[in-house]
């Protein structure tokens, strides 16, 4: 008896928790529909402006090449106008709209040949990449899903 009351309380929890963390889960992207994902930039007090500087050399034209190969639609940076609290304090967002949700989570089979096209000198190209990340204290990312709010 003992028993069956407890497993029935075990499966209710289960049932209970499982409608919990689907009732909260996100949406899922399409298969075949635009895919956002933000990248956060957080530079050592003194250093967004060099940070800004290697990225837009070193960075930003292999983005613009995944543009125009077609492997992302936009990509745009952001930055906030005003300061905020330190913990929350972030120096630059780009955001990239890929073609889709596959294409963001894969490596670009064509990134190493772009490298070296865009960087004839890769010396240099390595050191400022390497600087850039030096430079900074903090990076996350951060995938976007846009919620229908007129589906019920």
């Amino acid at each position: 008896m003992f028993s069956a009351l407890r497993w029935l309380v075990i499966s209710l929890l289960v049932i209970f928790t499982t409608c919990i963390v689907y009732a909260q889960a996100p949406p899922k992207p399409g298969k075949d529909q635009p895919y956002t994902v933000e990248y956060y930039y957080k530079a050592r007090w003194g250093h967004a402006a060099e940070f800004l500087q290697l990225f837009k050399k070193n960075h930003y034209p292999l983005l613009k090449d995944g543009v125009q190969s077609g492997r992302m639609l936009k990509v745009w940076m952001d930055t906030p106008q005003y300061h905020m609290t330190e913990d929350a304090r972030w120096d630059y967002r780009v955001t990239i709209v890929f073609k889709n949700a596959t294409i963001a989570n894969e490596p670009n089979p064509d990134e190493e040949v772009a490298v070296k096209r865009l960087y004839p000198d890769q010396d240099t190209y390595k050191r400022e990449e390497q600087r850039r990340f030096e430079i900074l204290e903090a990076h996350w990312d951060l995938p976007i899903v846009t919620v229908d709010l007129d589906v019920k």
